[in-house]
């Protein structure tokens, strides 16, 4: 996801950008159109005396419509705007004309965006497919002029009334990655650097902890299909808990068909790492423990092949998890674990 550099940004403007380009989280206020005001108006021609009320009503304010689109996949542009309103609505004229009702403001989210209440306690919307969208805001109703009023016994009425005023809300929109796998392990389990084997992201890759910072994507092939893999940020224990970087981005793993679970191979307790990180998941709930999983020890260019195959097996004797052995490094074990996650995707959309 790194940016195409753009004119005139050098320096600390571009490493800024740079690191803002992904952003999964941002509250924006809406407004609703206000509805145009009826008028009072009274027919004037030549040779028609008492010509009779002819005010026309006023035209209903805009709507504010959220509306997905898949080729959107950060909030970034709502760090930079966050104040949408729709068009008012045209006043009443005379000669029985209605004022002209106000634009809809269309504001386009990613798929995969859940819209929440300003306190975060009440889902409002959630868009999971392409091109979903709802009315979220219903601009004003035009007030009556008042040739609406007219009647046998009112024949010049001089009654009108405004528009009614459109609604205003303050909403979190909080995005939730749609990928087919989603990488899990502690920091430093090998997670960037095998995304970027297996497909053209460039996440960065370093040796300490938390080197990524917020979610990655990325398409590996695999035969003549593709898995999109999205890199999630290191879990530590106590991250349901806000520890670390806390549950913000456990909920990219929601969506996800399927988990590959990385192990530093490399580390003294292999099978401890892997139970952290499944408690953290059964803590925070929504199904992750229940989702289809791959385990795989990573780093084990590091090892020897017995060494790899010795820890393999007191991995799975310890936890009683199958597992995989690679090296997103030297390349060795990643077909395999490739295919595996493919089958189990395949399973889990019933293909």
């Amino acid at each position: 996801m790194t940016p195409e550099r753009r004119p005139g940004l050098r320096g600390a403007a571009w490493r800024t950008l740079a690191l803002m380009k992904f952003l999964d989280e941002a509250k924006i206020y809406l407004q609703s159109g206000h509805g145009g005001a009826g008028a009072v108006s009274f027919r004037r021609e030549k040779f028609i005396p008492r010509g009779g009320p002819d005010g026309g009503d006023g035209g209903r304010g805009g709507s504010v419509i959220l509306r997905a689109r898949a080729d959107v996949n950060t909030l970034i542009d709502f760090r930079y705007k966050q104040h949408f309103r729709a068009q008012a609505g045209g006043h009443g004229m005379g000669r029985g004309r209605t004022g002209a009702a106000g634009a809809d403001c269309v504001v386009t989210v990613p798929v995969g965006t859940q819209v929440l209440d300003e306190d975060k306690e009440m889902v409002l919307a959630d868009f999971a497919q392409d091109g979903q969208e709802m009315v979220l805001l219903k601009g004003g109703d035009g007030g009556f002029g008042n040739a609406h009023y007219k009647s046998a016994t009112n024949q010049a009425p001089r009654r009108s009334t405004p528009g009614w005023p459109g609604q205003e809300a303050a909403v979190w929109l909080r995005l939730k990655l749609i990928a087919d796998v989603g990488l899990i392990g502690l920091p430093n389990a090998g997670k960037s650097t095998f995304l970027a084997a297996v497909s053209a992201a460039r996440p960065k890759i370093a040796d300490y902890p938390f080197t990524t910072l917020h979610p990655n994507l990325g398409m590996a092939r695999v035969g003549e299909g593709a898995l999109v893999v999205a890199d999630i940020p290191g879990l530590i224990k106590g991250a349901h808990a806000g520890r670390g970087l806390g549950t913000r981005f456990l909920g990219h793993v929601e969506r996800t068909r399927a988990l590959l679970h990385l192990v530093d191979a490399t580390q003294t307790d292999p099978a401890g790492a892997y139970r952290v990180v499944r408690a953290e998941l059964a803590a925070y709930g929504a199904g992750l423990t229940q989702k289809p999983e791959v385990v795989a020890l990573t780093k084990v260019d590091a090892l020897t092949p017995g060494e790899a195959q010795a820890r393999a097996r007191a991995f799975q004797d310890a936890t009683g998890t199958p597992v995989h052995t690679l090296s997103a490094v030297s390349g060795a074990g990643v077909g395999e674990v490739l295919f595996a996650l493919s089958a189990l995707v395949g399973a889990a959309a019933g293909r």
